[in-house]
């Protein structure tokens, strides 16, 4: 009996060893995939970049520096003031037009930075329809008058901003509807009126949520570079391209990636040293519907105003542009070769968001059932990819896998005499991999979220049943989490169609897409033309949007999802 019960025992540790160097394979191998980029760039920081160096720290490092420093900081405080303002009226008050608010607010989300650059150069530069109708209604002449230029960093930290907004109201507009009302009743007795209580007991609440928010603002803005670029304001991301592209040093490039990455690391440090150990909790699991605020005469003009100058200026102003554009003149190959570069774009970001989200269930999954230091590790790792600039990952994907290429063909020459090609950089294998890594945080933020309201009593019974590891996230996780997983792939998909920097610089060559087809037409002036991917790429975008609000509506506790 003793030896049955040891040979059971010496089994069962087996098996528990084997499924836990398993998982610790999958989590250990995603992370690594992850990381390689950043390994690269930063082991580049000290090799020898020959005078190339010394001329960019003398002549346009400072100006990197400078340009990137306002632009964030002018785009954090716009996004921080317009999405934690616009969330707390449409969560709080009622007005004319609230209901529409609601998903409207996001509208913007769906729309690329460098696409709204496009739009606003053609209807706001000399030319265009808005100096024309004022020359033509009070009779001046070009020179009498004075016109802000939009190609300017303040022009494009404005547009930036009224595309990113939608990230802090998206958080914030969540964090508002979670609050309990208990904590607001407490405000209300104690004489605080609804902007006093906004102000004292709302936003500090809401403090997590909008950090969080502003901190995706502030990586997505250094991730520019389509409206940057097309503006002629150079940033870290421009001046990388422009080095590798423009210059021919790799080194240089990735050296100047590095301190990119610098930027972007001192910035999630410093949202961590904030924080501190302060801890934010709601004094009760009891959730009532939110009582509203109802404004009326000049206040409720000023909410509908609020509300509507956003969405009218980030999304329905420079869709009808790109509308009229399209329809007026357009991409001359719509129709012909316009479909290779939709088919391109579809197919690059299908393949993207199915794969990220595998991944995203095998990195979630593995923590889960192995919930060690290193497991947590290295999902961390492996959800950094999000805070790494495309240009910045682009870089550090095409250094090693071109020397991989150059490795290969060598050997074979020399051993067979023939050339196979480039493999890797060569294909659109590397554009894929950029678009994992750099995405993966955004399904598996999903994904976690999904897996972590399973009770863990569903795998132990299902273990009892005889199911493997494998066989219970199968049969059991996967159809619980079907909708998160859904919208795990969406927003990678759109995230995925809308990314210019790493297809820029990793696409093969004659490879487009809607992206790069819009990017390359609009630098040539031909806006017009670049109208039509431009506005296809904003109609794939719509209706994620819209159906993440509509999610938002249903996600609160006791919501009746009104």
């Amino acid at each position: 009996m003793s030896q049955t019960a040891d040979r059971g025992l010496y089994s069962l540790s087996k098996q528990l060893v084997s499924r836990l160097n398993v998982w610790s394979f999958i989590l250990f191998g995603i992370a690594l995939v992850v990381a390689l980029p950043v390994i690269v760039i930063l082991a580049h920081i000290f090799m020898p970049a020959g005078d190339i160096w010394q001329h960019l720290a003398s002549t346009v490092l400072p100006r990197y520096l400078t340009n990137t420093f306002w632009l964030v900081l002018m785009v954090g405080i716009g996004t921080l003031i317009i999405g934690t303002g616009t969330a707390w009226l449409v969560v709080m008050c009622r007005f004319p037009g609230k209901r529409l608010f609601e998903w409207a607010l996001l509208l913007p989300l769906a729309v690329p930075t460098y696409v709204i650059a496009y739009a606003y150069t053609d209807f706001l530069q000399v030319a265009g329809p808005l100096q024309s109708l004022l020359r033509d209604t009070f009779g001046w002449e070009y020179g009498d008058y004075f016109f802000p230029n939009i190609r300017s960093l303040g022009g494009a930290a404005i547009l930036i901003t009224l595309v990113l907004y939608p990230y802090v109201y998206l958080l914030a507009r969540a964090s508002f509807l979670e609050q309990s009302v208990c904590v607001l009743d407490v405000g209300r007795t104690l004489g605080r009126g609804p902007w006093h209580l906004f102000a004292t007991v709302a936003v500090p609440l809401s403090r997590p949520a909008l950090v969080g928010g502003v901190s995706l603002v502030l990586m997505e803005t250094l991730n520019e570079f389509g409206a940057v670029q097309y503006f002629g304001v150079d940033t870290f991301t421009t001046g990388i391209y422009r080095t590798w592209f423009g210059l021919g040093e790799p080194v240089a490039a990735a050296q100047l990636a590095a301190c990119l990455l610098t930027f972007v690391v001192a910035l999630v440090l410093i949202e961590r040293a904030s924080r501190g150990k302060r801890r934010y909790f709601h004094s009760t699991n009891r959730y009532q519907q939110l009582p509203e605020y109802p404004l009326y005469g000049w206040r409720a003009a000023s909410a509908l105003i609020a509300c509507l100058l956003p969405v009218l200026i980030g999304f329905l102003l420079p869709s009808a542009i790109l509308l009229q554009m399209a329809i007026v003149e357009g991409d001359s190959l719509f129709g012909t070769r316009f479909i290779g570069f939709a088919f391109n774009s579809l197919s690059l970001a299908t393949i993207a968001a199915l794969l990220a989200v595998g991944m995203a269930i095998l990195l979630s999954y593995g923590v889960r059932i192995h919930n060690t230091p290193f497991a947590r590790v290295s999902s961390r790792i492996a959800a950094m990819g999000y805070a790494i600039p495309g240009s910045v990952v682009a870089v550090g994907i095409l250094i090693p896998f071109a020397w991989l290429d150059n490795a290969i063909n060598t050997w074979l020459h020399t051993q067979y005499g023939y050339i196979i090609g480039l493999i890797f950089s060569g294909s659109a294998f590397i554009l894929i991999y950029a678009y994992v890594v750099r995405f993966l945080a955004v399904s598996f933020n999903a994904v976690e979220a999904s897996l972590g309201k399973v009770t863990p009593s569903m795998d132990a019974a299902a273990r009892t049943l005889g199911q493997t590891a494998g066989g219970t996230l199968r049969r059991i996780h996967t159809p619980l989490m079907r909708s998160s997983l859904l919208a795990a792939g969406i927003l990678v998909f759109v995230d995925v169609m809308k990314e210019l920097p790493a297809t820029i610089i990793l696409r093969p060559f004659n490879f487009d897409t809607l992206a790069v087809r819009a990017h390359n037409l609009a630098a040539d002036e031909r806006l017009a033309e670049a109208s039509t991917a431009s506005l296809a790429i904003v109609v794939v975008g719509i209706i994620p949007v819209i159906l993440l609000s509509v999610a938002m509506r249903r996600a609160r506790p006791g919501s009746s999802g009104r």
